[in-house]
Parts: C-alpha cells; structure tokens; sequence
C-alpha cells in the first residue's frame, strides 16, 4: 500500500440524492477518514430536483484521499472531478 505524509488536495463535485438527505454523508467524510473538505459551491432544493450537489476541496494524504473516495463510491454517488483547475467554473 501507498503511505505518504504529505497531504494533497482533490476537487470535485458530488451529487447527492434525496434518498441521503438526512445522511450526514459529508460529516462521515470528514470524520472516519480524516480529511479536510471545504465546500467552495453547493445547490440544493426544488432547483435540483430534490439532489444535493456539493462542489467540494478535499485534502488529505493520498491513501485518506482512496479511502475517501472509495466510501463515497460505495454510497454509488456521481463524482465528476473538476478538469479545469485554473478557474472557478466547472466544465463538467
């Protein structure tokens, strides 16, 4: 396995749907890998059709980065990663 302590950051944005609305799916996160998220951007409400869609920094060390990652792959969320790291506007 890869072990590095050096952090990283990855940039994302996930999308939620109603059926986790009152899952703390962020705050598990957060908590059982140890990562640092800021949410830069978030749309919620009748706007998205009930899903929750989060535009989120994430860092941490590479193998909390896999953990993190693949927890919320199991959740079976989209993730689209942000190609465009030199500006603010996604171009998903």
């Amino acid at each position: 396995m890869f072990k590095s302590s050096s952090t990283t950051k990855v940039r994302l944005r996930l999308h939620i749907p109603p059926f986790y609305k009152e899952e703390p799916v962020i705050s598990r996160l957060i908590s059982s890998h140890g990562l640092v998220v800021n949410i830069t951007g978030a749309m919620l409400g009748k706007h998205t059709n009930g899903e929750g869609r989060f535009d989120l920094e994430i860092h941490g060390t590479v193998p909390q980065l896999w953990q993190g990652l693949n927890y919320l792959e199991s959740l079976n969320l989209k993730i689209e990663g942000k190609p465009h790291t030199g500006g603010d506007s996604w171009y998903c």
